[in-house]
């Protein structure tokens, strides 16, 4: 059936709009059908089609990345059928992607075709604002908008003022507003700052999914999404989450809660670096050197900046430590490329020499 009808998709809800629709176009030609991941299991995920959602496998995928298999958020071209296939992905828009838990030379997608990433940090824990920083370069890179939500706002009577301005310290030019997902003071503010698909980020225990339920228009404890106990004795959550869903907002967007990402390692974001410390890129701007490192260099204007006291030394540290993790992820990831480019030269001159040997032998 044809998009093109006087009634819209039932994938509007998701997202579908008139630039996917053409992107979309030689797949129709060829039987297929568009879809959108919602759930990704090993094998198979959940779609949600024009017709409804759907249980499809996802071997094999074509995709613009080799490497790249389905993840939440994806758009997809569904071959339908009694067993239905994805069988190819479209480009990503945006991406969130981390280095892996194991620290290998790849990256981790954990969500696509996002638009809003929403970090969730609790109030109710040490404001960490290292790791603010590291999920603003994560979200910065991805293509998306970040917001800070700081959720538990109930747990502080008197007020959230100060830890707010705490916390745009290290988020310049990102919106800063915190909630109480329980009372349902301040969701209402949250909710006007998320559009688009919007993805939940941040630790165990930090109110993700009791924020999400209330976006969701459902009971924060009792709703789609599971929620569980923090531990008293250091504040810390357990995972409830296991798998990232996508669920579609009352009023519109779509939201993807994650599980409680206890490391959250840099993936080649350094343009993402460059936004989460934007006043250091402009205090490096007046450095005397154009390779300045900020370290020890005369006539270094970031190095004047701490002395004035105009821009934090934590703010500093925190950038040559993100930035120095960055170029190390990097540096081993060139290292991956350059073994694979070698094994592959070395199976191209293999079959050289094989072909060769049988030319010889047909002479």
């Amino acid at each position: 059936m044809s998009f093109h009808t006087t009634e819209p998709s039932p994938l509007a809800a998701y997202g579908w709009d008139e630039a996917l629709e053409a992107e979309f176009t030689s797949y129709r030609a060829a039987g297929l059908v568009p879809a959108r991941v919602v759930a990704v299991d090993r094998g198979s995920c959940d779609v949600i089609t024009e017709s409804g959602p759907a249980r499809a496998g996802t071997r094999p995928v074509a995709s613009s990345d080799p490497a790249a298999g389905p993840c939440t958020g994806d758009w997809a071209a569904l071959r339908p059928g009694d067993q239905p296939e994805l069988a190819h992905l479209l480009p990503r828009r945006t991406a969130i992607v981390r280095s892996t838990v194991s620290r290998e030379a790849r990256g981790q997608v954990l969500a696509a075709n996002v638009d809003t990433v929403a970090i969730a940090v609790s109030l109710t824990d040490h404001l960490a604002l290292g790791r603010v920083e590291r999920l603003l370069a994560l979200a910065w890179e991805s293509g998306a908008r970040p917001v800070v939500v700081l959720t538990k706002a109930d747990a502080l009577p008197g007020g959230t003022a100060e830890q707010e301005a705490e916390v745009a310290t290290a988020a310049p030019g990102v919106d800063v507003v915190a909630c109480s997902a329980t009372t349902g003071a301040g969701v209402d503010a949250v909710a006007a700052l998320l559009s688009g698909t919007v993805v939940l980020v941040g630790p165990s225990g930090a109110g993700k999914s009791t924020l999400g339920n209330a976006l969701l228009g459902a009971d924060p404890e009792t709703g789609a999404l599971e929620t569980g106990a923090v531990r008293e004795r250091d504040g810390k959550g357990r995972h409830t989450t296991v798998r990232r869903d996508l669920l579609p907002i009352p009023g519109g967007g779509v939201l993807i809660d994650t599980p409680g990402l206890r490391r959250v390692g840099l993936w080649d974001a350094a343009e993402g670096l460059q936004q989460t410390f934007a006043e250091i890129q402009e205090f490096a701007e007046g450095c005397r050197f154009g390779d300045c490192a900020h370290e020890s260099e005369p006539g270094c204007a970031v190095l004047a900046a701490v002395e004035d006291g105009v821009l934090p030394s934590r703010r500093l540290d925190s950038y040559r430590k993100l930035m120095r993790e960055n170029a190390w992820m990097a540096a081993r990831g060139d290292a991956r490329l350059r073994a694979e480019q070698r094994n592959q030269w070395k199976t191209i001159s293999k079959a050289q020499r094989r072909m060769y040997k049988e030319r010889g032998r047909d002479r």
